[in-house]
């Protein structure tokens, strides 16, 4: 007898329903996987034989023949355990046909018959409720993920439960879960602005960048507060949207970092990675299938690179494209993927190796070492970074003073503001921020007076600053009317957009 069930595998961040065909036919015992699976796959017909043998099921000993379909599709993952299983079992006449139609099965297989939580629920049931089918059977660990997709979800424990559910022996209550108010119940963690002493400046840029979702770069001796401001920029961020929150929850899912039982991120992501961190773990990749890197993870969050410059030079210039486009493309000899890369840059840089390069303290740093660690950040890299911040040490009285007056939850309520301001710009384009506006709008939505245009024209010549500097200037300088709840752009605007580009008496960072 022929079974026919659903499955699904991830691909990228997506999972594609995958329709599994088993048969059960005259030859010597065998168990064979067709439909390009990965190694994963492959070991599936030992997972599957001793869990139906742990849950008292006959394991048909003749050729059993397992079609994963599309067949040009490669699959990976062992999501689809369970699946192969009750195929087995309905192709042996052990239970009814009627019990696999219409729902989709995702499920790991342990050898005792325990079914284990997989990566990418949340996208198998979204695949699920494409395909039109109506429910979801997966493990309770999975359930509330699932249950985001609308579908009713169905939790079992056990192979033997089900089992149960395919041959309509139990009914089971669907879990499941209401997003909208899980938001509601959103905390931000981290440090407060509060508690750092001084930088006004900074702060200022700070506020700018979450408003508008624009990269920034500090620069400034050791101990002065960069890593502590970059910590607390998650802190002013507007709250997760409900799209926001399902695409974050996704890439999270299928990068196997979401904890068992959870079901929605509502924070953020904040990613941090190390400087020695490799080109694919940076961007994506691995050898035969591509895997989300930082830059997907990070997706409407933070990525904060701690000590810019110590990255391998081919980490930098990998993110020219995500910078760029919003998504990084991984090639592989078996498998291209798109990954979403939508998030905010914070690098922080010391002024020279030794970190005291124009401040009070002498810098030991030999010309051509000082020279080396410079150009290490590509002139292209640094053009697409927003804001160019310096950032100096904190006096010691002020340190040991109190808590400074501007709390986060003050910042955060005027960066939700300026994004309300230009909400119905956003959604006319389909962006979420100003640093999204593409460059076929930019002239329009950021439009110069003729008072202020020749004040840009003039310090674009003097500085020599590139056609994109000009744009991040226009970007930034919309944010900071939006951050003042002006439709057009001032003449102040602009000036304080150009001081984040052009510091140092016109020389950039």
């Amino acid at each position: 007898m022929l079974a026919r069930a659903w499955g699904a595998v991830l691909n990228g961040v997506d999972a594609v329903p995958v329709r599994v065909e088993v048969d059960i036919g005259n030859g010597l015992p065998a168990f064979t996987v067709v439909g390009l699976p990965d190694s994963t796959i492959q070991e599936a017909r030992d997972r599957v034989r001793g869990a139906l043998t742990n849950s008292d099921e006959s394991y048909p000993m003749t050729r059993i023949t397992a079609n994963l379909a599309p067949s040009d599709l490669r699959k990976q993952g062992a999501g689809l355990d369970l699946v192969l299983a009750l195929g087995i079992v309905v192709s042996n006449e052990q239970a009814p046909q009627d019990g696999l139609d219409g729902r989709l099965f995702c499920g790991e297989l342990g050898l005792a018959g325990d079914v284990r939580p997989v990566r990418g629920a949340l996208q198998a049931a979204e695949a699920a409720r494409a395909a039109g089918l109506k429910e979801i059977v997966c493990s309770p660990a999975n359930a509330r993920e699932a249950a985001l997709a609308g579908l009713p979800v169905l939790a079992v424990s056990t192979l033997r439960e089900a089992l149960d559910v395919v041959r309509d022996r139990v009914r089971l209550e669907p879990i499941t879960e209401d997003a909208e108010a899980l938001l509601q119940t959103t905390v931000h963690n981290g440090p407060d602005l509060a508690q750092i002493r001084d930088q006004d400046h900074a702060k200022r840029a700070f506020e700018i960048a979450a408003a508008g979702g624009h990269n920034i770069l500090l620069s400034g001796p050791p101990g002065s507060g960069k890593t502590l401001l970059a910590r607390a920029l998650p802190g002013i961020l507007p709250s997760l949207t409900l799209s926001e929150a399902l695409e974050v929850t996704r890439i999270h899912s299928a990068a196997g970092l979401l904890f068992p039982g959870e079901s929605l991120i509502r924070t953020r992501p904040f990613r941090s990675p190390h400087h020695g961190v490799s080109a694919a773990g940076m961007v994506g990749g691995g050898s035969m299938f591509t895997r989300p890197g930082e830059v997907t993870i990070a997706h409407r969050g933070v990525l904060f690179m701690d000590e810019f410059p110590e990255f391998p030079r081919s980490v930098l210039e990998s993110l020219r494209q995500p910078l760029e486009d919003g998504f990084v493309t991984v090639t592989r000899s078996r498998q291209t993927t798109t990954y979403p890369a939508r998030f905010m840059l914070v690098a922080a840089m010391n002024p020279c190796p030794c970190g005291h390069a124009g401040t009070e303290r002498p810098c030991k740093c030999p010309p051509r070492t000082y020279e080396i660690y410079r150009q290490r950040l590509s002139g292209p890299l640094l053009d697409r970074i927003d804001m160019h911040v310096p950032v100096g040490r904190v006096e010691t009285k002020k340190l040991l003073g109190e808590d400074d007056a501007t709390r986060s939850s003050a910042v955060r309520q005027r960066v939700e503001s300026a994004r309300a301001f230009g909400r119905s710009r956003h959604e006319l384009l389909h962006v979420t921020c100003n640093a999204e506006i593409p460059l076929g709008k930019l002239i329009t939505l950021c439009a110069l007076d003729e008072a202020t245009a020749p004040i840009l024209t003039k310090a674009a010549n003097k500085y020599d600053l590139s056609a994109r500097t000009v744009h991040r200037v226009l970007r930034l300088a919309r944010t900071i009317a939006d951050l003042d709840e002006k439709e057009a752009i001032a003449k102040d605007h602009v000036l304080e957009a150009l001081t984040y580009r052009v510091v140092h008496k016109g020389a950039e960072l």
